[in-house]
């Protein structure tokens, strides 16, 4: 018998878009806001919440405020047939899922994440969450690691804008953070093929989650 997903897994499933939606703006526009930048690597610095939605607690918020822009994709990907709405998000979000299976097996690179992670977090401790040194230095850490995998994820945009350091950097915290809420996905019990035959149910979830966003 099949276990429908839970709450848990539509929160980290909203964390997965979220970061990839984010991805996808930062490559075409060269910029998001700061806050969604924080509430972003703050999931990725969180590696050991005392539930999924202290993952996404983040400032004056609550994780399903935090993770609006996230659960707006999913509805609208969900419910657009055509997925012509956001198919680079779509794909970011399958690659991710893709990686996430390949470090989920890799021992050695998961330490060495887990490592990197600490040492920004102490660094975003002195200076800021969203301080460019943090930054770069979580940027290090996915090139280091994530990056050295044969499957890369092809991010499309702007060239102008993803040939800067800054946004190449803040494209990789993003991609980081996907990963870790995909990461956190499956552990819940989440699989790719509950996207086809839960999507009702992920839907429902989702749906309680908005009204409960202030």
């Amino acid at each position: 018998m099949l276990n429908t997903p839970t709450r848990d897994q539509a929160i980290a499933l909203a964390g997965v878009f979220q970061a990839c939606q984010l991805v996808d703006n930062l490559a075409r526009t060269g910029s998001i806001p700061s806050e969604q930048l924080s509430i972003e690597i703050n999931s990725l610095l969180e590696q050991n919440p005392a539930s999924t939605e202290a993952v996404f607690n983040y400032g004056e918020h609550n994780a399903a405020s935090n993770l609006s822009t996230g659960i707006e994709t999913i509805q609208q990907l969900f419910r657009d047939k055509t997925k012509s709405r956001r198919p680079d998000t779509l794909r970011y979000v399958l690659g991710v899922m893709h990686l996430q299976r390949k470090v989920a097996k890799n021992p050695a690179m998961l330490e060495q994440i887990g490592q990197g992670i600490e040492r920004a977090k102490t660094q975003s401790e002195h200076f800021s969450i969203n301080h460019e040194n943090v930054i770069a230095n979580i940027a290090d850490v996915y090139q280091n690691t994530i990056s050295t995998q044969r499957y890369r994820i092809q991010v499309s945009g702007q060239a102008g804008h993803l040939q800067q350091t800054s946004v190449a950097n803040r494209v990789r915290c993003l991609l980081f953070a996907a990963i870790r809420s995909a990461i956190l996905w499956h552990q819940l019990g989440g699989r790719r093929w509950h996207f086809i035959v839960y999507r009702g149910h992920i839907l429902k979830h989702l749906e309680t989650l908005s009204q409960e966003a202030r």
